[in-house]
């Protein structure tokens, strides 16, 4: 078994959800046998969902402290990434809302036989948003209360700084622990999703595999939309630049982030096309790219929408104004307190769905189809990084315009390579 545990967690699961369908369909209501174990895994995931979304956001707002020293590029750059994620949230949303996957379709799942719409009052939950007790919000698990209590502090600790580094220190190193908890959880997410999948294949049938096709489609269309209108819109008016020789020079950063899927393990590409391709300085990528690595995360964001959009349509419940406005809001706080491992979006998307006050069992679709739709997302997330980077660049006169004008370096030097292996093979 020793292949089996070299393999990387995402091909165990993507192994795991084949013979999960498999043993579905074989086994039928049998299948439910086997149900507890993805019910445990199930358990293990909420376990970890409050002091997650704690510690990780309080993390995440605590890293801005370097705005005291980079204050033009700070402000500008956050207001980038703020506007770049409720722009993606927004846009996933209302790609799911036109292509509606999930509509219609209530009683796919049985839970959605037992979920009553609410009636929402706009100004009733902007109040019922602030915790009157926070430790209460922590133990009834309102994610929305907790979000609002964990944005406070990361405030009040950023206005304390750098008297309070040792609390900061603490909290950080909170935040390592739960996403290394996180990772030894999803150590067995091959084994608890192939539980889940053999009983939604043997209960659910060939109606969910539809819907989660649509839900796919939406996903990829809102990054699309992404990639291919807002970030060239952005690009043209706001940096002055050509988005085709801009995506010309990132593209070995996109063909990484696409491959390896993970932000962090594309961030030295990043760094060096930053550089050797757009000009970029080091004060400005230095800060800009390893704070968009951690912050921005504008395919969560839009991923954010369509799931939110999806689960309210397969549990029958209304979408009103005030949810869309909730919806934008945790997309962006969200992506933001989204941890830097493998299908870390994926148990995001239970924090949501936890926050929407709906059921969390839906779950089990979305981290089977994560490792798909998480191509885009980091290719997503990379990108726009870098249009970031480029952008304040250029309206800070940071970009040296011989640089950016002239060829890929990155790759002019990856060809030289080749060829030059070329020519020892063949001598």
């Amino acid at each position: 078994m020793r292949w089996w545990f070299k393999l990387q967690l995402y091909w165990q699961i993507l192994i795991c959800i084949a013979i999960g369908v498999v043993a579905g369909m074989i086994l039928g209501e049998k299948a439910s046998f086997i149900q507890p174990v993805g019910d445990i895994f199930i358990r293990l995931l909420k376990m970890l969902i409050v002091p997650l979304t704690f510690f990780t956001l309080i993390s995440g707002i605590t890293r801005m402290e370097e705005l005291r020293s980079l204050r033009s590029v700070g402000g500008m750059t956050l207001l980038y990434f703020a506007a770049t994620s409720l722009a993606a949230g927004t846009i996933g949303m209302v790609v799911a809302l036109i292509i509606r996957p999930g509509k219609g379709k209530e009683q796919i799942l049985e839970a959605a036989q037992e979920y009553t719409p609410e009636e929402f009052s706009f100004v009733e939950r902007i109040v019922n948003s602030v915790p009157e007790n926070p430790i209460e919000a922590m133990a009834r698990a309102d994610m929305l209360q907790i979000i609002v209590f964990s944005i406070i502090v990361g405030i009040g600790l950023l206005a304390l700084s750098p008297q309070v580094r040792e609390l900061v220190g603490l909290f950080r190193s909170g935040a390592d622990l739960m996403i290394k908890i996180t990772e030894f959880v999803m150590k067995l997410a091959p084994y608890g999703i192939l539980a889940l999948v053999a009983n939604m294949v043997a209960t659910l049938g060939g109606k969910m595999m539809r819907e989660v096709f649509w839900f796919v489609l939406s996903d990829y269309i809102s990054m699309i939309i992404i990639l291919a209108v807002v970030y060239p819109v952005l690009l043209i008016y706001l940096g002055r630049i050509n988005p085709l020789r801009f995506y010309r020079h990132i593209s070995p950063a996109m063909l990484v982030a696409a491959s390896t899927t993970s932000s962090s393990a594309t961030l030295p590409v990043s760094i060096r096309v930053a550089e050797k391709n757009l000009g970029a300085p080091e004060k400005l990528y230095g800060f800009t790219l390893p704070l968009g690595m951690t912050v921005n995360m504008d395919g969560m964001a839009s991923a954010i929408g369509v799931v939110a959009i999806f689960a309210a349509n397969l549990y029958g419940k209304t979408i009103d104004a005030t949810m869309m406005v909730q919806i934008v809001f945790l997309a962006l706080v969200l992506s933001i307190s989204t941890a830097g491992i493998k299908s870390s979006g994926a148990v995001m998307s239970m924090i949501l769905l936890q926050a929407l006050d709906m059921p969390v069992e839906l779950f089990y679709v979305f981290i089977a189809i994560w490792p798909i739709i998480d191509i885009g997302h980091t290719t997503c997330n990379i990108t726009g990084d870098l249009c970031g980077t480029a952008i304040i660049g250029s309206r800070l006169k940071m970009i040296d315009k011989e640089i950016f004008d002239g060829k890929n370096a990155i790759a002019e030097d990856i060809k030289s390579t080749n060829d030059r292996d070329s020519s020892l093979r063949s001598e």
